[in-house]
């Protein structure tokens, strides 16, 4: 088969298509001239031109550092617990990552470049902290810093998405149900109210306009609805508009506030990882900027010129409107006693609780309050399908 593989040389960056029975002999092929593997691409062809399936490339990032930890906890060096992991891993597209490290690390090359080469899977700041960590030869206490970070905000991405799934289905269950009765249900009763002869209220009239209108355009209104789930599922599934979306709604301005302290959080943290891992702070601080908005990261670089003329941290910090009053205390207490590093994860943790609080109280009230708007809707539509008939009645007696 044939194997198309992402190398790097000394003119750079290139593709290069390898024939052999295995992608880690594909791997061993390329690294033997003089290569250095970067990715295997999705696809391999055989000499017959059959396609096989694509395999995806992705490692996860959380689990490895996990898996990575306990092995070098239990004695294993570097090399024999990446060894380990690549032996025992079943999926394709990891296991050919992995292969791919392995065998950079038996070239010597340090395995914070060997990670370097995979940037869709290495974050700056793991290559960073790792870097670090081989400099100061500890590896281990790194790693489990950087595993800690990632738990506390994977946490709270899954206390968001569950505090929002409940919202969201009240919404779509609260939806097919006004559109059955608008579609269905509303052009009965109009048939029976236009045989009647009587003169009906004019909301009716609206309402029983409008369900006419869908039964008349049931393909039309079909359409709408598929288009509808359609933008729907492409903007959960496109990392861009799904990207975008939130940044939209993260302005609103009950959103705004907690979504820049929850950033801010999150600096604070990923800024304490990078100093406790030894990297000097105006370099971390350059390093944490893109997790922050746009106006962020203006807010950043001020304080970084202002920490680079000498200002103490928590000043700059305060200065350029990054300091919240708790973290300010804080940083101010670590400044005094060495310990900068830790009272940035204690201000992270702090923020990291009161927004989970707040996720709370908002969910909630969320809840409640949608279940009052779709009832007062539904309930809407069937005073108005009903009101010529109290009249009626109201008449008759």
């Amino acid at each position: 088969m044939q194997f198309h593989l992402q190398v790097q040389g000394p003119a750079g960056s290139q593709a290069l298509a390898v024939d052999a029975a295995s992608e880690a002999e594909a791997i061993r092929a390329a690294v033997r001239g003089g290569w250095r593997v970067l990715a295997v691409d999705a696809g391999a062809t055989s000499d017959t031109g059959a396609a096989l399936r694509p395999g995806k490339q992705g490692l996860p990032l959380l689990q490895f550092s996990q898996e990575l930890l306990a092995l070098l906890e239990a004695g294993l060096n570097l090399g024999e617990a990446m060894a380990t992991l690549h032996n025992k891993e079943t999926r394709p597209g990891a296991k050919t990552t992995l292969a791919a490290i392995v065998l950079t690390l038996q070239q010597g090359q340090s395995f914070s470049d060997t990670l370097a080469g995979f940037p869709d899977i290495f974050p700056d700041i793991y290559i960073a902290t790792v870097h670090a960590a081989e400099r100061s030869g500890n590896l281990p206490e790194a790693l489990a810093r950087f595993v800690g970070y990632q738990l506390q905000f994977d946490a709270i991405r899954k206390k968001l998405i569950s505090a929002a799934i409940y919202p969201c289905m009240l919404l779509v269950v609260g939806g097919l149900v006004t559109l059955f009765l608008l579609g269905y249900v509303v052009p009965k009763f109009s048939v029976v109210y236009e045989s009647s002869g009587r003169e009906i209220p004019w909301m009716s009239q609206m309402l029983l306009g409008f369900g006419q209108t869908l039964a008349a355009h049931p393909l039309l209104c079909a359409s709408a609805l598929a288009a509808a789930v359609g933008a729907v599922v492409f903007g959960i599934a496109n990392a861009g508009a799904r990207q975008a979306l939130v940044l939209r709604l993260l302005r609103l301005p009950v959103l705004a506030g907690k979504a820049a302290e929850f950033r801010l959080a999150r600096f604070y943290r990923a800024l304490s990882l990078l100093l406790h891992a030894g990297i000097p702070l105006h370099k971390a601080l350059a390093m944490v900027a893109p997790m922050l908005l746009p106006a962020q990261q203006e807010q950043l670089a001020q304080a970084r010129r202002a920490v680079q003329e000498g200002m103490p941290f928590s000043t700059a910090l305060e200065h350029a409107g990054m300091a919240t009053p708790v973290a300010q205390s804080l940083l101010k207490v670590g400044e005094n006693t060495g310990r900068l590093g830790d009272m940035l994860e204690r201000s992270a943790k702090f923020h990291d609780e009161e927004f989970a609080r707040w996720v709370d109280w908002a969910s909630r009230l969320l809840e409640p309050l949608l279940m009052t708007i779709i009832g007062v809707v539904i309930g809407g539509v069937v005073v108005l399908m009903y009101m010529p008939i109290f009249e009626l009645a109201g008449s008759l007696s």
